[in-house]
């Protein structure tokens, strides 16, 4: 079943600004983080078999990489704190017939769904957040991941040149903001795809294990 619900939590809006994502979802000029289609390095990871268990989509947006995972028959649930990308993503599930669950949350309260998951993806949520923001969302992701549960995050990387898009991120800092209670299993460098020129950008791809800690 596709449902749409969301946290009623009264957080203040994230620092990232919610008023441009919704925009982007209106049809207004965005970011072009929407490529209309799952990351290339999510599918490949996929194909791997890499993902498992129950799926969890931090900041899905309209849901392709959520529907991905649900299409390999894994039970799937996508978050996001943008109403317009979640009821997109809501459209899109029941037009494919897939059963995927969309869900309108704040990333801060992500412990407020009371749930655990075997696999998180986050494919450019981390790199919206302000510094004091991080803490509280990796509090709230290692609540929702069960232990020995994996995360598979993709940002922006520090190696992209000033410009468009959002902050950079450095390696030092993804180190820093899961140095407990995670595992860092692989660090890579790698491409994202934009819906912008020239099409990808130097990202991060970090894959990281729950631990009990």
């Amino acid at each position: 079943m596709t449902t749409l619900g969301h946290s009623g939590q009264a957080r203040p809006r994230l620092s990232s600004g919610i008023e441009t994502f919704e925009a982007h979802y209106a049809g207004q000029p965005g970011a072009g983080w929407e490529i209309g289609r799952p990351q290339p390095a999510f599918e490949e990871l996929a194909g791997r078999g890499e993902f498992r268990g129950r799926v969890l989509d931090v900041g899905c947006g309209t849901g392709e990489n959520a529907l991905m995972t649900a299409a390999l028959r894994l039970d799937t649930t996508g978050v996001d704190a943008a109403p317009s990308g979640v009821a997109t993503a809501v459209r899109k599930a029941r037009e494919r017939g897939l059963p995927a669950r969309f869900l309108v949350l704040d990333m801060r309260d992500l412990a407020a769904l009371g749930e655990r998951f075997d696999t998180v993806l986050d494919c450019g949520l981390f790199h919206c957040f302000a510094d004091e923001d991080r803490p509280v969302f990796v509090d709230n992701l290692r609540a929702v991941t069960a232990k020995g549960g994996r995360y598979f995050m993709m940002c922006f990387s520090d190696l992209e040149p000033a410009g468009r898009g959002p902050r950079r991120i450095s390696q030092a800092e993804i180190d820093a903001c899961f140095a407990v209670g995670w595992r860092i299993d692989r660090l890579e460098r790698t491409r994202m795809a934009v819906a912008f020129e020239p099409g990808t950008v130097a990202a991060w791809l970090a894959v990281m294990t729950r631990t009990p800690a």
